[in-house]
């Protein structure tokens, strides 16, 4: 197992995350709607995390390591970083919408794509 820095993409927020897998805090959940997409699968490559489609299959939260999201601005973008979840989204918003004072740096990171994610 090992640990995956996501850092802001192109015109993205916040400072980067370190993405580990902690006993049953182990899967990395896409909320995108779209099944798996390539961002959620590097970052469970890199870990050795469960990928999942969040919409398909839901995740208790003590058993999640992050969320992937899609969220332009407003519900998603700041709904996980409210329970604590380590939130990355792949469109570049910043803090907005009724969730903002959540998105803080530390917790969520946005404009993420799969060149922003390394091996610790």
């Amino acid at each position: 197992m090992g640990v995956a820095i996501v850092s802001r993409g192109s015109g993205g927020w916040g400072t980067p995350l370190e993405i580990t897998i902690d006993g049953e805090r182990n899967k990395i959940v896409c909320m995108t709607g779209t099944g798996i997409n390539s961002v959620t699968q590097k970052i469970a490559d890199i870990t050795g995390g469960v990928a999942v489609d969040g919409f398909r299959h839901p995740v208790p939260d003590n058993q999640v390591a992050c969320v992937i999201v899609n969220c332009g601005g407003t519900l998603r973008l700041g709904m996980f970083p409210k329970k604590g979840l380590k939130t990355i989204n792949v469109n570049p918003a910043g803090p907005s919408g009724p969730f903002a004072a959540f998105v803080k740096e530390g917790i969520y990171v946005s404009g993420v794509t799969p060149r922003n994610i390394e091996e610790k």
